[in-house]
């Protein structure tokens, strides 16, 4: 799978009922059209403190913040290839750096410390966060995904995504281990996330307007650690 190793874009998100989706999705594709991996279930294996300081930042809403993931397209075998990446946003672009690992390499690494080869300055960049912070396994997420490009390529570069099916676990925190887990949103609910260099193009901002849907501040893993934090909260409360 051939892929890019650097990405510097802008990204908004919106949630949407299923009578949204259907709405919207006819001028979707007058406008998209499916892209060479259109249909794909995305895991990802989320890195973090054993405090989860890297979210809880996160979820504060601050200038700058980053993350630290493995993500694969499909559960992965032994040696099929996933992607380690590191995610940062500031100042509402998002830059995204990242190398391409056989999975058991990959675990290898995050597990057990044993540095992949050979090295590349994204895999010190990498390495340098992971040692800075002491980062572990902490979360898989997992999602069912379509992909959108432009009929007509622009100065944009727009890509549109839709998810649905997001689902999360804390444990068997391996993406050689399934793609099953908890429903994070209600049934039926899509996340759909535009990205693009510049500028949401206006036939796009009408479709919203007119179907009611609008933008949101929505992270997978910040909404999945609230989730799990205020159920455990709760659990303390009853058992008190």
């Amino acid at each position: 799978m051939s892929y890019t190793a650097t990405f510097e874009r802008i990204e908004k998100k919106l949630l949407m009922t299923e009578d949204q989706y259907r709405a919207l999705l006819p001028v979707l594709r007058k406008y998209m059209c499916p892209d060479i991996y259109f249909s794909s279930t995305n895991c990802s294996l989320y890195m973090d403190t054993p405090d989860f300081l890297l979210v809880r930042r996160a979820l504060s809403k601050p200038e700058y913040k980053e993350k630290m993931r493995l993500r694969s397209y499909g559960v992965p075998g032994m040696n099929d290839p996933v992607f380690l990446e590191i995610k940062k946003k500031y100042d509402r672009i998002v830059y995204k750096r990242r190398i391409s690992l056989g999975a058991e390499d990959a675990m290898n690494y995050l597990e057990k410390g044993m540095v992949p080869t050979p090295s590349t300055q994204i895999l010190r960049e990498i390495d340098y966060m992971r040692s800075r912070y002491q980062l572990i396994p902490a979360m898989v997420l997992c999602y069912d995904r379509h992909s959108y490009a432009e009929r007509e390529e622009s100065v944009n570069s727009l890509r549109i995504t839709i998810d649905k099916n997001i689902r999360y676990r804390m444990d068997r925190l391996d993406l050689r281990k399934g793609d099953d887990g908890t429903l994070l949103l209600a049934p039926g609910t899509r996340l759909m996330e535009v990205k693009t260099t510049q500028a949401i193009p206006l036939w796009l901002a009408h479709a919203m307007t007119e179907t009611g849907i609008s933008m949101t501040s929505f992270s997978k893993y910040g909404h999945a650690y609230e989730t799990v934090s205020a159920a455990s909260s709760q659990h303390i409360i009853l058992s008190a």
